[in-house]
């Protein structure tokens, strides 16, 4: 074959820094270059002068400061004329530096693959010379650039191997003339950022093929990229421009069919990522986010003129090019990691996806990929306790599962959607029971966000939080120790047993959603307050913050939350605030944000002390009658269905006895056990007291208090070597002690698949209001319903999440009450006209029915039997009804509602992780060139 003639061209921006060193490579090649010439874009560093000093004047051009890379390129070429038909140019970026064989290496390849048109060397990094940079590009279908590199990956030879890629970088770019000359070159549109993956994404459609060659090597900067220099080509900023060209590119390059799919994966990916980025505190980045798209679909008939250009082959070769790709599932896999780098607090980053490496040959095969971060994720030590909690969770709950309704117990058999919820809490007058204008109890607003994400669905929402307590208290644990409990080891037998407590099963028989949900934030509480007492300044802020968000999420489920963490809060600032500053003004924080956002209803409950020791739901006296045991407080237990005996959980307190042992970590043992015989203490008092004729759950507290010894036990896990070491008792008591812990997740989580779930929650929930009645009532009338010897007022409908909590007027109740109790008991005329001047049409009788209740009930001349059957029975008053009119509502309620909205949002973007600070490029001197270059 001839000898190819090689034309090498420099382009050069502000590259002083690099320069020398590229020229000096270029000079330097063993199969030198035939002619060289070189394209200096405005630069004020004296860059122009050193190519003119080095290549000569005359093969130097000078061109504005706002010449893109492709235009120098072009500009160039046009001043020299094809030296014939096996032309090749060699296209170097001034901070670029070859290997001494990098040219010969390339047209080897190119001598071996005829087909070939475009070839790219392996990029390593300038600084750090054994990093890799690139071994070809590839892009998935929201054009986000892919190496297939992990991060700062050495190159140790596991990428060689010449083989077809999607695009090379022009950075060493070897590319035919006569190819480059059909396809029209790089795009000036393009002139910097993905003007290599659209030349190459066009070589390929022309039917020629883009080779990555290991065996040529360079060393890139990426100067550019990095921001190591000022950008001065585009008004746009450098990560704005580097989207929007890459959202061109795939649009202006596939097929119809896949563009529109590309077109709503980019609007979706974009809006979600914006959204991260704003409420990590990085507005310019999400602003850059959604500027990029807005300048792609903003110009249609550029894109489309694009498309026009770019027709010819784009269909026939698309299935070569889907094969070199990013794979389908790589962006869900970027957005799953932005999610992750923000909930880790290092802010959403966006980290590119492996890609798929192919055989030299035309049927290019797919190659055997590392494991994804899928399979990553599922192999995880968290990832299979979850998994294993939520299988034991099923087993225990399988009496719950596939039915219609889920109530019973404190839950109000869920009903209504998302709109129904935003509803009653946005509404000034509630039109319920005997009508109300109070404030609806703020959880009511946290389930109606949660319906809205489940797609509207009240009923997924409450099984997710209540059914998944266990497997999400879990997940809560695990993720939330990882700073304080460092052992892995330690850390799942933490989560597990945390997740199995009585408090847990308890909840969940007893269908206390306000419980389930505190449980499955305690650990974050615990988190929090570490990062708040022990990190640094900004780091603390952010921990008060998002300790107030959530402490205000559990407070509105159960009030009792924010005394119990106030008294320990106020504790810990006194006990920490002379050792870090700023302490006193981040728990300030985190004390005065539920207070902020949860105002007036918290002031509701100022007026009515006892309604604090109550939690979301129903409250039923006989559900919790007699004071706490001994062995309930001793094995953390809150009493009531739904929770094991004592033999199943006593082993905590024996391991937590067991730390007393330890010498050392004394004053972990000490908070460890004060936490906990604070909580045991607050439980005893809360058992004691109750309001509204119920006694108080006392659940939280105890939960308090087993986290306490919990992280305690954590802690001192790594210590059982020392008992070992001792000798004597204490080394036999050692395995005792690991045998003792372990045997209480497991014994927990043994009984509680045996026995299932054990309590009035059921799974299908009965419709308590007859369907005559929901029929029959028109707006405005009340259907009294009775339960035995408790009655409940209805609207017509079964009520919604938190309605049976509004307070009512007590003389309007003790009036219907006197005269429900009347009606009953088979008093007449006057009890039902109080009933009826209170909007009551009809009385419904739940099952079982009495037949005294039956008797008395047809005794009285002003009631007309409608129903009766064993599913209930259904009575209209024959008293004319006055309908509830409907109050004003307070003047405060509109506008606190669109503050406190305010606040929320305020308080969910100062708590929300910032992006982690990176430092500024290193500014040591450039790392000679290795021997050879």
């Amino acid at each position: 074959m001839s000898r190819p003639y090689v034309t090498a061209v420099v382009v050069a921006h502000d590259g002083g820094r690099w320069l020398t060193e590229t020229l000096r490579g270029l000079a330097g090649q063993s199969r030198r270059p035939d002619r060289v010439a070189g394209a200096d874009n405005g630069s004020r560093d004296g860059s122009a002068d050193l190519m003119a000093q080095v290549l000569g004047g005359g093969n130097v051009l000078r061109l504005p400061r706002s010449t893109g890379f492709g235009e120098a390129v072009a500009e160039v070429l046009d001043k020299l004329p094809p030296s014939g038909p096996d032309e090749w140019i060699w296209l170097l970026h001034d901070d670029c530096l070859p290997d001494r064989r990098a040219l010969e290496s390339l047209l080897t390849a190119a001598e071996q693959d005829p087909k070939a048109a475009v070839l790219g060397p392996k990029l390593r990094d300038w600084l750090d010379r054994r990093r890799l940079a690139e071994v070809g590009v590839t892009v998935d279908r929201t054009g986000r650039r892919d190496t297939g590199l992990e991060p700062r990956e050495f190159d140790q030879g596991q990428h060689d191997g010449t083989r077809e890629v999607l695009s090379v970088s022009t950075a060493g770019m070897l590319v035919r003339r006569d190819v480059w000359e059909a396809v029209g070159g790089l795009d000036p549109f393009l002139p910097i950022f993905r003007d290599d993956l659209d030349l190459c994404w066009r070589v390929r459609n022309a039917g020629h093929r883009v080779l990555a060659v290991t065996p040529a090597v360079a060393w890139h900067a990426e100067a550019a990229a990095r921001r190591r220099r000022r950008i001065t080509v585009s008004g746009d900023h450098p990560r704005r421009l580097d989207r929007r060209n890459g959202i061109f590119v795939v649009m202006a390059n596939l097929p119809f069919r896949a563009m529109l799919w590309a077109l709503v994966r980019n609007v979706v990916g974009s809006a979600l990522r914006a959204l991260l980025f704003l409420v990590s505190k990085q507005p310019a980045n999400a602003l850059d986010e959604l500027l990029a798209l807005g300048s792609v679909l903003g110009h249609p008939f550029r894109l489309l003129a694009a498309r026009r250009r770019r027709r010819a082959g784009r269909k026939k070769r698309y299935r070569q090019v889907r094969r070199l790709m990013s794979p389908p599932g790589a962006s869900y896999r970027r957005l799953l990691d932005m999610v992750q780098g923000f909930l880790a607090g290092e802010g959403p980053v966006d980290s590119a996806g492996r890609h798929h490496a192919f055989a030299d040959d035309d049927e290019a095969q797919i190659a055997p990929e590392e494991p994804g971060a899928v399979k990553r994720l599922a192999g995880r030590p968290g990832v299979l306790l979850v998994a294993a909690l939520t299988v034991v969770a099923l087993v225990a709950e399988r009496s719950l599962l596939g039915g219609g309704r889920l109530g019973g117990g404190a839950l109000v058999p869920v009903t209504g959607g998302a709109r129904d919820l935003w509803t009653f809490y946005t509404e000034g007058f509630h039109d319920v029971g005997l009508g109300s204008t109070e404030w609806a109890p703020p959880y009511v607003a946290v389930m109606a966000a949660l319906a809205t994400l489940a797609l509207g669905k009240t009923w997924l929402a409450v099984s997710v939080l209540l059914l998944g307590a266990v497997p999400l208290a879990g997940a809560s644990a695990y993720l939330a120790t990882r700073r304080i409990i460092p052992a892995v080891p330690a850390r799942i037998w933490l989560a597990a047993t945390y997740a199995l407590l009585p408090v847990a099963t308890g909840a969940i028989a007893a269908g206390r959603l306000g419980t389930a949900v505190v449980f499955v934030l305690l650990p974050v509480y615990a988190a929090l307050g570490v990062n708040l007492l022990s990190g640094e300044r900004r780091r603390a802020r952010r921990a008060g913050w998002g300790l107030g968000l959530l402490l205000a999420v559990g407070t509105a489920f159960v009030p009792l939350v924010y005394p119990l963490f106030a008294v320990l809060g106020v504790l810990a600032a006194v006990a920490y605030g002379g050792v870090r500053k700023g302490v006193f003004t981040s728990m300030a924080i985190a004390l005065a944000v539920p207070v902020a956002l949860l105002f007036p209803w918290l002031a509701g409950l100022v007026a009515d002390p006892g309604r604090i020791l109550l939690e979301a739901g129903l409250h039923d006296a006989s559900s919790s009658d007699s004071a706490l045991g001994p062995e309930s407080l001793l094995s953390f237990s809150p009493g009531g269905p739904g929770v094991p005996p004592f033999w199943v959980t006593a082993g905590l307190v024996a391991t937590a006895l067991a730390a007393l042992l330890v010498r050392r970590q004394r004053m972990i043992v000490a908070i460890g056990w004060g936490v906990a015989l604070y909580g045991v203490l607050a439980g005893i008092l809360v058992s004691r007291l109750g309001a509204d004729g119920a006694r108080a759950w006392p659940g939280v507290p105890l939960a308090f208090a087993a986290t306490g010894l919990l992280v305690l036990v954590g802690l001192s896990a790594h210590r059982l070597a020392e008992l070992r070491a001792a000798g004597g008792v204490r080394k036999a008591a050692a395995p005792l002690v690991a045998a003792v812990a372990f045997s209480t997740p497991l014994l927990a989580a043994g009984h509680w698949m045996a026995t299932g779930v054990r309590g009035p929650l059921t799974g299908d929930a009965p419709e308590a209001l007859p369907a005559l009645a929901a029929v029959t009532a028109e707006e405005g009338e009340r259907v009294l319903l009775v339960r035995g010897a408790a009655f409940t007022l209805l609207s017509g409908r079964m009520p919604l999440l938190g309605e049976a909590e509004l307070p009512v007027a007590s003389e309007a109740r003790a009036k219907v009450a006197a005269a429900a109790a009347g009606l009953i008991a088979g008093r007449g005329g006057k009890d039902a006209a109080t009933l009826a001047q209170h909007g009551v049409a009809m009385v419904a009788v739940a099952p079982p029915v009495s037949p005294d209740l039956v008797a008395a009930l047809d005794s009285q001349p002003s009631l007309n039997r409608m129903s009766l059957s064993e599913s209930g029975g259904l009575w209209g008053l024959t008293e004319p009804v006055t309908s509830v009119a409907a109050q004003p509502e307070s003047a405060l309620h509109r506008p606190w509602l669109w503050t406190q909205g305010a606040l929320a949002l305020l308080v969910l973007v100062m708590a929300a992780p910032g992006r982690r600070e990176s430092g500024q490029e290193s500014a040591e001197p450039v790392a000679p060139a290795p021997a050879g270059a």
